[in-house]
């Protein structure tokens, strides 16, 4: 059984920062990339930050400058830096990653954590 477990949401100015976590446990042999997406209400989720196991990044050209993913592999760990906030990064954060147990791989996403822009 493998889960993602997020944390790290909530609300803030806009200007401000905030920080996601999003840790990986269960039976791990390997985890492939990593990625962050969001979901505003009545809007698709979308890509936020992307990171393989290599730490090659990319971004939706709408957080670029402000945001920056990086993870730990001892720790199984993606983190979502998040600077500079605006009302319209308002959403649900969902954390993904494609993990390997044994000789599957299959993706798998966090429970969703809010992050709230507003003053």
């Amino acid at each position: 059984q493998v889960q993602l477990v997020e944390s790290g949401g909530g609300l803030v100015q806009p200007g401000g920062s905030l920080r996601l976590s999003c840790a990986a446990s269960g039976s791990i042999s390997s985890i492939n990339h990593m990625g962050w997406y969001r979901q505003a209400p009545g809007k698709q989720r979308e890509l936020v930050a992307g990171i393989t196991s290599g730490g090659s990044t990319n971004y939706a050209d709408s957080v670029k400058g402000r945001f920056t993913i990086s993870r730990d592999n001892a720790k199984n760990t993606v983190y979502l830096q998040m600077n500079s906030l605006k009302p319209e990064d308002t959403a649900v954060y969902y954390c993904n990653a494609n993990i390997r147990v044994l000789w599957r791989s299959s993706d798998y996403w966090g429970q969703g954590t809010q992050v709230t822009v507003s003053s």
